[in-house]
């Protein structure tokens, strides 16, 4: 017996027959296109979404009635996975506090010597030590380079600065480590600077301008 599906009305008003399994492919195709579904939500909004409802279940069971111990434990411990994951999910994995170079003087890049004990100094006037002590070992490493006691190499980080810088100056070798270890603390971990701190930096440029490399056994010379 032949399926003959449902009537409708030509533009001429006449009857016309569709087939059944016809009209249904063309209703899901128009359902399909994309204006029908340009306010649903995405995909990300789904998963999220899914992520609280089963955060609002748990958190439903634990302040229901007859719950051991126990129970309320795990239940806590799922409810504080499953938000751990959704913030995951929403804002990516954690991140430390911005440290985005080593480099003693930034993605800037070098300036004079004179140019960063000039800023140290307007800094440490104003009371802002941090940034004194950035601009004052900076001012200490460029003054190195530009007497030829370091080379000139972009990414040195204070570190290196201060090893290099303590073989040709072998006297002040401890100083410039102190130095390069007070600005990593400073510049790039949690220590607070304070004004002995830039003090110290700024008498220690003060005497490396008066300090003469040591000069290298000869060849062959007497040890």
């Amino acid at each position: 017996m032949p399926n003959w599906g449902e009537k409708v009305l030509a533009a001429g008003g006449a009857p016309v027959t569709v087939p059944r399994d016809p009209a249904r492919d063309a209703v899901r195709d128009e359902l399909l296109k994309a204006d029908y579904h340009r306010h649903d939500p995405s995909l990300q909004e789904r998963i999220y979404d899914w992520f609280m409802d089963r955060i609002d279940d748990a958190l439903d069971a634990i302040a229901g009635d007859g719950t051991t111990g126990t129970t309320a434990l795990v239940l806590f411990l799922v409810v504080a996975v499953l938000f751990g994951g959704a913030l995951w999910w929403r804002l990516g994995a954690p991140r430390r506090a911005a440290r985005t170079t080593l480099d003693v003087f930034g993605s800037a890049g070098p300036r004079s010597a004179a140019q960063y004990r000039a800023d140290a100094e307007r800094h440490a006037a104003a009371g802002q030590w941090t940034e004194a002590v950035r601009e004052q070992m900076r001012a200490i490493v460029r003054a190195l380079e530009e007497r030829a006691l370091l080379d000139t190499r972009p990414g040195r980080t204070a570190d290196e600065a201060a090893t290099e810088a303590g073989r040709v100056l072998p006297a002040h070798a401890a100083g410039l480590t102190t130095a390069a270890r007070t600005f990593d603390d400073i510049a790039f971990g949690e220590r607070t600077a304070d004004q002995g701190a830039y003090q110290l930096l700024r008498e220690l440029d003060q005497a490396l301008e008066r300090a003469r490399p040591a000069l290298a056994a000869a060849p062959g010379g007497a040890a």
